[in-house]
């Protein structure tokens, strides 16, 4: 689909499919009644666009009588994919040519809400819906075929946008012309089980040629008639949340310092809300520069540092949240003949969009339209309604793609500030942040404690395990919300900390607690969630226990772990890289060698902790690194990862999911940490956010289990999550050093070769 202007993009799709005077939708739900909904041609000339409920359907299709092909869904695609791999879904159960199919993702007023694009579960959670609505709408027109034919049904076929019954061939929108159905869902429809002409190959991605050509994809290229420019003036405690006097800290704006300036069309200011609108972007620019603008000091951030976050974490005020304890489990731990007790702090990390934020908003007779590119178009729209008191259904959200973000960044914030401008001067209004204005403020993943108890018994075996973890995050409220006051800048704690908590190891005896906690700074989900820090603490401290046991680390890894499917792909992982077993960091280097090497292994599957059993790809990380000795840098040489995802839609996505994940996952390790001061984050610019350049990107091996027969898992974070502790560990094989705090920078690793001359390895 493409995008032009705000006139004809909104209708671009809807004229696609009415062009020959009607169409057919059908949508699969969750368990409700209405599946079909017609559109006459009199509804068309009205500009009425019917679609099933958003409250009852979960994805639904659309044939037109063309033949064209559209399928909706709420989700959205951030680069991951999933746009190609649902259309391979639909293509394939409807057999119909792939380039036949359009995907609509995320347009509030066309597809059914289901929630942000998070935790790996668009393909997981709506394959099966699409799948559904796909093969019912075949049935549907194998059914009207027969009834044009007197062909009985079950000698009907269908062929590539074609019903086939006798001699005759009946196009699928020669079918649906003049149809007017009501269906009941059939939860027991026949899916497509082989011939696949799609599904399971590697299909070009269908957004990768308008990128390469430069044709309109992303919200930063949108243009829409009469549009003005806008830039946002934020209060100077940069991405501070409740502690800070957000909505209470204005004290005097002066319109007259930007009197000066040509194009200035308003100066907006909403409570602590301040804005500039302006003919022209670079005048815009130079009005927010300017314009003088007073606010109340606050200097009360605790210290985030790299070397104050422990005992930061350590002193705030938790909520125990207790998520698995066995009986005995405390007292198995106390009683342990070896005990092993560890703190892994994980630190505050960015999203760092290449691109800013940014979207166009125009309101006007009781209408909000948004464009922007945010994975939450339909939580947006929920915000605006309470930002401008406006019902949701004067609402509409269209998504574009943007810079990308794998968790929170500033997409929602910048749509309301667009919104509260437009309503100001009664047209278009366009705003992009600055960088510094992103970087700051974007919601970042959490810092995070996870402090682990346990210990062995006489024959080396894990006794009990007992964690903690404390991840204190919330859902980050769109900051104009705030600003404007229409919500109290208050804590908001969201239960984020407990993914992927419980190990997936069957130890005697265990304890695991989420220590649920408020936000210190403005903070939401990031990739790989509180999963990602859990698993460095979970296989950091099994690892330590096959070392002090003198045992292979995988090896021992495996007497705990009864998934099937989890052996079955740490078995191929050690075939994979070739794995030579015996105990970690069993031939120590000389001491007067400044490069050593060594190997480390991780395993792990994300849990989302909202929806128990659900798990999403099954991911190892057998890790080669090198390390300086001398100036304590590490490289991270080549990783072997193999992943389970089930059935694969499309090979190449997975793949691409799997190296994505790892090059974000080793510079997050090696490198990546929010800096702040008692006013705010101060990493503001590329310069003060290190990431991994380009010569320090690792091999990459990539192994994808084939299980064609399974449910497809999701694969936007798996692979992410057993990084930091297979680095760790490889780290400790090279040197006899056990890391516990990210990033493994060089200060740090020289620190630890320093403890190391003088205390035994196993204690570092």
């Amino acid at each position: 689909m493409k995008f032009f202007t705000k006139d004809n993009q909104a209708q671009l799709t809807r004229r696609q499919l009415l062009k020959a005077g009607g169409m057919l939708m059908v949508g699969s739900v969750a368990g409700g009644h209405l599946l079909m909904a017609q559109t006459a041609p009199e509804a068309a000339a009205k500009g009425a666009f019917p679609i099933p409920s958003a409250k009852l359907v979960d994805s639904f299709i659309a044939i037109g009588a063309d033949g064209s092909v559209t399928a909706y869904n709420g989700h959205v695609d951030l680069g991951t994919g999933v746009r190609t791999a649902l259309g391979q879904l639909v293509a394939d159960e409807l057999y119909v040519d792939f380039a036949a199919v359009t995907m609509v993702l995320g347009h509030t007023a066309r597809t059914p809400d289901l929630g942000p694009t998070i935790a790996s579960n668009t393909i997981q959670v709506s394959s099966l819906p699409m799948r559904h609505a796909a093969a019912q709408v075949r049935q549907l027109l194998i059914k009207l075929a027969s009834e044009k034919s007197g062909i009985p049904a079950d000698r009907i076929t269908t062929q590539k946008g074609f019903v086939i019954a006798g001699g005759k061939r009946f196009g699928y929108g020669e079918l649906v012309q003049g149809q007017d159905l009501q269906i009941e869902v059939d939860a027991k429809i026949e899916l497509r089980k082989s011939g696949f002409e799609y599904v399971g190959k590697s299909v070009q991605r269908v957004d990768i040629p308008n990128k390469v050509l430069g044709a309109l994809t992303y919200i930063h290229d949108l243009r829409v008639p009469g549009m003005l420019h806008g830039r946002v003036i934020r209060p100077p405690y940069t991405g501070a949340d409740a502690t800070a006097p957000l909505g209470s800290s204005l004290v005097s704006v002066d319109e007259k310092s930007i009197a000066h300036l040509p194009g200035i069309v308003k100066v907006v200011v909403q409570g602590d809300f301040v804005g500039v609108v302006a003919e022209r972007e670079e005048q815009a620019i130079a009005a927010m520069r300017q314009l003088k603008v007073t606010w109340k000091e606050w200097t009360g951030l605790p210290d985030l540092s790299l070397n104050g976050l422990h005992k930061t974490l350590a002193d705030h005020t938790k909520t125990d949240r207790v998520l698995q304890e066995d009986e005995g489990s405390l007292q198995a731990v106390e009683q342990a003949k070896i005990q092993l007790t560890r703190d892994y702090v994980w630190p505050y990390h960015a999203h760092g969009s290449i691109g800013p934020s940014c979207a166009i908003a125009e309101v006007g007779d009781g209408k909000i339209q948004v464009w922007t590119g945010s994975q939450n178009p339909h939580d947006v729209r929920k915000d605006i309604a309470k930002l401008m008191d406006v019902e949701g259904d004067n609402i509409n959200i269209t998504r574009l793609e943007a810079s990308g973000c794998y968790g929170r960044n500033c997409a929602d914030d910048v749509c309301s500030d667009a919104v509260l401008m437009a309503a100001a001067v009664g047209r278009p209004v366009r705003v992009q942040l600055m960088r510094e204005q992103e970087a700051g403020w974007e919601p970042k993943g959490t810092g995070q404690l996870i402090r682990v108890r346990g210990g062995l018994d006489e024959q080396n075996n894990v006794a009990a395990y007992e964690l903690r973890t404390c991840y204190p995050s919330n859902n980050a409220a769109a900051l104009a919300l705030i600003l404007t006051g229409k919500v109290p800048n208050k804590s908001d704690l969201q239960q984020m900390g407990d993914r992927t908590a419980i190990p997936q190891y069957e130890y005697p005896k265990m304890r695991v607690i989420s220590q649920d906690a408020v936000p210190i700074v403005r903070a939401s989900w990031m990739r790989g969630v509180s999963a990602l820090p859990n698993v460095f603490a979970h296989e950091s401290w099994i690892d330590e226990c096959a070392y002090l046991a003198k045992a292979d680390p995988i090896e021992y890894r495996l007497r705990y772990l009864k998934d099937p499917r989890a052996v079955a792909l740490i078995k191929e992982a050690q075939k994979q890289c070739n794995w030579q077993e015996g105990p970690a960091h069993r031939s120590p280097a000389p001491d007067d060698q400044r490069l050593v090497k060594g190997r480390g292994f991780a395993y792990a599957r994300y849990f989302h902790s909202k929806f128990p059993g659900y798990g999403a790809a099954w991911a190892t990380w057998v890790v080669d690194v090198t390390v300086d000795r001398e100036t304590g840098e590490v490289k991270v040489d080549k990783v072997f990862v193999a992943q389970d995802t089930g059935a694969m839609v499309n090979p190449a996505g997975v793949r691409h999911q799997v190296h994505g994940n790892v090059v974000q996952a080793t510079s997050r390790v090696l490198k990546e940490f929010v800096t702040f001061d008692k006013s705010g984050v101060t990493s503001v610019e590329w310069g003060g956010y290190p990431i991994l350049r380009f010569d320090e990107l690792p091999e990459i091996d990539s192994l994808l289990v084939e299980r064609p027969d399974e449910a497809p898992m999701g694969a936007g974070e798996s692979a992410s999550v057993p990084s930091a502790a297979a680095v760790a560990n490889a780290i400790f094989d090279a040197t006899g050093v056990r890391l516990l705090e990210v990033p493994f920078t060089p200060s740090r690793v020289l620190a630890a070769l320093k403890v190391a001359k003088t205390a035994p390895a196993a204690s570092k």
